[in-house]
């Protein structure tokens, strides 16, 4: 999955908000921002293992295993599983570097993905969105504008995820750190880790196990699954600022 492709850095825009002269007063955010919560589970999985936890009706939080690491999705927990998932398309880039990917691909080294912690990324509110979304994904990897900024106006206002490594234990890796791997992974000395001394280091490694903590910003009316912690909080505005594909 290493490719020499690089993604063309598209920030998705942001409101500004205004600051008033003069003395500081209390600004209350509207109503609607207030009524949203937020659910958080944690778990471990060593390489080769899954996890998955139903955290809201109908939506499932996967960490799927690949040979690389591991993946994050979001899916509809009673449907047949397609060939995207709610956090891919939410999350740009696609098929790119990206903060769903807990894993060597694209050149990072273990300690490049660990590093990379917390990860902060969106999945679709609904399954509208999630079709709304599917149906411009090809435009959008063929670089049409309008389409990619369809897509980036949607994915601004979609709930947020972060997933952060607890814990790990990885065989390093030895080659010297990609550009793409520096930009992101910053956080090594943060992660608590533990390096495998009896296995034999190669170019990029391997993480062998993680423990890790999900949370998952539910909207208005979105109950969370029982038996998870749930909190109230404030709905996020802030857009995702990830580049939405790569060049060709």
């Amino acid at each position: 999955m290493v490719g020499k492709r690089c993604a063309v850095l598209v920030g998705f825009a942001g409101t500004a908000l205004a600051g008033a002269q003069g003395r500081a007063k209390t600004v209350h955010p509207p109503k609607q921002a207030m009524n949203c919560s937020r659910v958080e589970f944690e778990g471990d999985v060593k390489a080769g293992e899954g996890f998955e936890r139903v955290f809201a009706p109908g939506l499932k939080f996967y960490l799927e295993p690949l040979k690389s690491g591991w993946i994050v999705r979001v899916l509809a927990a009673e449907e047949p599983r397609g060939s995207h998932d709610y956090a891919e398309l939410a999350t740009p880039p696609y098929r790119s570097v990206n903060p769903l990917l807990i894993s060597t691909d694209w050149s990072f080294r273990a300690q490049d993905a660990l590093a990379w912690n917390p990860r902060r990324f969106r999945y679709a509110e609904s399954r509208e969105v999630f079709r709304r979304l599917a149906a411009v994904y090809d435009k959008v990897m063929a670089g049409d504008a309008a389409s990619s900024a369809r897509a980036a106006e949607l994915v601004s206002t979609q709930p947020e995820g972060t997933f952060q490594i607890l814990d790990a234990k990885l065989v390093p890796g030895l080659a010297d750190q990609a550009q793409m791997a520096a930009t992101v992974a910053s956080h090594l000395a943060e992660t608590p880790h533990e390096v495998d001394q009896a296995q034999t280091p190669s170019p990029l490694g391997h993480v062998e196990e993680i423990r890790f903590r999900v949370n998952l910003e539910l909207l208005t009316g979105v109950p969370g699954n029982k038996g998870l912690k749930i909190e109230k909080m404030f709905c996020s505005a802030q857009p995702a600022a990830f580049p939405v594909h790569p060049t060709k």
